[in-house]
This record gives C-alpha cells, structure tokens and sequence, in this order.
C-alpha cells in the first residue's frame, strides 16, 4: 500500500511516517508539509522521498492519502486535488460546521473516510457508551478530556463530538431536547490522551474511560482504516469508524 501522508511533520504525522517506513508492506508515496515548513526540500529518513508541500500540480502516485494537518490546510488540500479519486483517511479535527460542510462536498468526488479519533479500540469505547445513554436516558452526563500541556486548553474535536452525539441519543429516547452535556478539558504533561464519559444517576454512576499510551495509537489506526478503505474498490462518499467495523 502506497501511502501519502499530508501534515507529515505534526505529532500524528510524525508517528505515521515512521510506521510506514519500518513496515515492509506499506511505502511511503509522499510526506506533505506547510509552505513554510523547514522541512521542505530536506530528505525523509535519508531516503529518495522529500518533504514539500502539496500543490495542484503534485503526482504522489498513491493508493491512499492520510491527513492529519489543519482545517485550512485540509480544505486547501480537498481543492487541489479537484476531483481526482484519491481514497481519503481525514484525522484532521477542529473543523466549524460550515467547514465539515465544505468537506463533505468533496466526499462527491472519492471516498473519504472522517473521524476526529482514529485510536484503536475508540470507536468501540464511544458506540458502548452511546449504547448506555440510550438504555439510561435520565443519566446526566459530563465529558472529560486530558491531553498534554502544549495542546489548546479548549475542548477537544473528540470531546465535541461526543458530547454532541450523547446529547443526541438521550434527546432520541426521551422525546425532547436533553441538558447538554459539559465538557471538562485538563491538560497534563506529556499525555497522550484521556477520554471520559460520566453517567450519574443519583444512587449510582456509570464511568466510561479510554486512555491512549501513545501517539502511535493514532497513527497505527489511522493505517488500519486506509487499509480498509481501499481493501475492495468502494463508491465516492464519506465514511466513518463504524462502517469499517461493520464490514
């Protein structure tokens, strides 16, 4: 599998390339960058492959492109590529709605598969809890993340999301619109993240907790569902974790 990795300098990006390099089944097609990035024109691993950023007129000859970069950077990315069908793996979070808009438009054109977490065993971790707020509606819940000290204290694309699909599942069970839930942010150290879910029912309380070890939990499951995604040809669109553990 030939991969293309874009925001190949970041944290996850980092890990990515890294990966890619040691295993022998996989090869690494391109390492984007920002413009500005003092990487660019410097070799990979002291390999043929150099870091550069992406522009229209890039030929990365790639099976699957993974991005873990920015929103702009991703968008300007989405309109680069035009409507060339590149199998997508899109890790990139903090996207607005408007932007997630503009992104899913480009899904018209290749199939993308979008997740603001990509940590193996996550999508397991956030459909149990979902079950759980459904089965216990008049639980209230409260979000908590912890993420190392360098990262933004505001809350985190995972966290946003689960807040907002638990205040969906409760709001479908109960018939009307649930309290939404708070999201508590810590930063600590070198962390590589910590993800909560609360259900307090008075008498009892139901804790759900995900903690990654390291980075290279992203990385390895952002691969994983590259190698789904292109496992069999599929139709342009956009996809997410819970298709590839239905397949």
């Amino acid at each position: 599998m030939r991969v293309a990795i874009m925001g190949a300098s970041g944290r996850v990006g980092t890990r990515l390339v890294e990966l890619i390099l040691a295993n022998p089944g996989l090869e690494l097609a391109a390492a984007l960058v920002s413009p500005g990035s003092r990487l660019v024109g410097t070799p990979v691993a002291g390999g043929s492959i150099e870091y550069r950023p992406a522009d229209a007129a890039m030929k990365s000859h790639c099976d699957v492109m993974i991005d873990f970069s920015t929103p702009a950077a991703s968008l300007a990315l989405q309109e680069e590529i035009g409507t060339t069908a590149i199998p997508m793996v899109i890790g990139t979070t903090g996207f607005t709605p408007e932007e997630d808009k503009r992104l899913t438009v480009s899904c018209a054109h290749r199939p993308m598969l979008v997740s603001a977490n990509f940590a193996h065993g996550f999508e397991a971790f956030r459909l149990a809890a979902l079950d759980f707020a459904r089965r216990m509606p008049d639980a209230e819940a409260i979000i908590g993340e912890t993420y190392h000290a360098r990262k933004k204290a505001e809350p985190s694309g995972t966290s946003r999301q689960l807040a907002r699909q638990v205040f969906e599942a409760r709001s479908r069970v109960m018939g009307f619109a649930a309290p939404e839930p708070a999201i508590v942010v810590s930063r600590e150290g070198d962390t590589a993240g910590m993800n909560e879910i609360r259900f307090d029912m008075g008498s009892a309380k139901g804790v759900f907790t995900y903690r990654v070890h390291t980075l290279a939990a992203y990385a390895e499951g952002a691969l994983t569902a590259a190698q789904w995604l292109i496992s069999r040809p599929r139709p342009a669109g956009r996809y997410c974790l819970a298709d590839s553990l239905n397949d």
